[in-house]
């Protein structure tokens, strides 16, 4: 079992069950502002996620003005 600390573990949950619900693209932002993160906690954690988890694959998606995280569930 992978070890997660607790802020991992908060946007993991809330990426499975948003993914659960269809919805495949996040912005850190967005997701800091649902679980109580700033979005710089929530960035600096979502590559090392992608790499440990495997429940949801996270890709880097595309960099307009901040970066889109495509999220699919495993």
């Amino acid at each position: 079992m992978t070890d997660y600390s607790d802020e991992e573990q908060r946007i993991l949950s809330y990426l499975r069950e948003s993914a659960a619900r269809g919805e495949q693209y996040f912005r850190a932002k967005n997701i800091a502002e649902a679980i109580g993160l700033s979005s710089k906690q929530v960035g600096a954690r979502l590559p090392h996620i992608a790499e440990k988890s495997d429940e949801v694959d996270i890709e880097k998606w595309g960099r307009a003005r901040s970066t889109t995280w495509k999220v699919t569930l495993s």
